[in-house]
């Protein structure tokens, strides 16, 4: 596999690692090889391996635990107390009635599985941005109607991946699992689907080479904090603020990419 750290080759690199991981029989809460084994097992650099751990632990397919390792987790749990994938009961505030927002809902509605992407999906930047100014913000009052406490917690764990994230590309694995997280929490499949297919374009080249060349450290913490208070006000009710936190952090993007706002 080329070097390239595109988002299409981390989601490749991804698949294979857990791939190879059902090959050797490999269950829930076995430890995998070290980022330095799967480079050499691979052929890849450990930064690659590095970046597609984070895809699958922004998926809740693995957890990783520092002085201990990365393990293979459920799909997504994110009720559970570390937010990490395992099993343990509901999340803060009591458990919801609706599945957690990473769990079989969103595959089933539309999220883009590993290996799945189709590269002929390379939208335009430009229109990608257009149709996300017009139906995520609006998507907030459905949210704010239908999250429950589970959602709220897949919400933080993105939030935590976010802070966490040492450069651009795992910030945006973070970044793209906390919209979508938002997203499922709306209920609609319709949205769901839609947001899908603005995952597409994300992971296509047009997307990943405009948004490398826009990036820098201060707008990563800008981007934090609109996302902190996106979620703040998701989790008060309050749906106007959160449409306005929304529209903000979306014209904010744009101008950024774009030079639009």
């Amino acid at each position: 596999m080329a070097s390239d750290n595109s988002a299409l080759q981390r989601r490749a690199l991804a698949a294979l690692i857990l791939a190879g991981s059902e090959r050797d029989g490999a269950a829930y809460d076995t430890r995998l090889p070290t980022e330095r084994q799967l480079a050499v097992d691979l052929g890849v650099s450990r930064s690659a391996v590095r970046h597609a751990l984070a895809v699958l632990q922004a998926e809740g397919r693995v957890s990783r635990e520092v002085g201990r390792g990365t393990f293979l987790r459920l799909p997504s749990a994110p009720g559970s107390p570390d937010g990490s994938g395992r099993p343990g009961g509901p999340g803060p505030g009591g458990s919801g009635p609706e599945p957690a927002a990473g769990q079989d809902r969103d595959r089933a509605a539309g999220e883009a599985p590993l290996g799945g992407l189709s590269s002929s999906a390379d939208y335009a930047p430009a229109d990608v941005m257009a149709v996300r100014r017009l139906f995520e913000p609006t998507a907030m009052s459905l949210v704010v109607a239908w999250a429950t406490a589970r959602d709220f917690a897949e919400m933080d764990r993105c939030l935590r991946g976010g802070e966490r994230a040492a450069d651009h590309d795992e910030f945006e694995v973070w970044d793209a699992a906390l919209h979508r997280s938002i997203i499922a929490a709306t209920r609609s499949p319709l949205l769901i689907r839609l947001y899908s297919e603005v995952e597409q374009a994300r992971h296509g080249r047009m997307w990943g080479d405009l948004k490398r060349r826009s990036a820098s450290a201060a707008r990563r913490d800008e981007y934090r904090r609109d996302h902190q208070e996106i979620v703040t006000a998701l989790r008060q009710r309050d749906a106007d603020r959160a449409t306005a936190a929304m529209r903000t952090h979306l014209a904010r993007v744009s101008r950024h990419l774009l030079g639009t706002g």
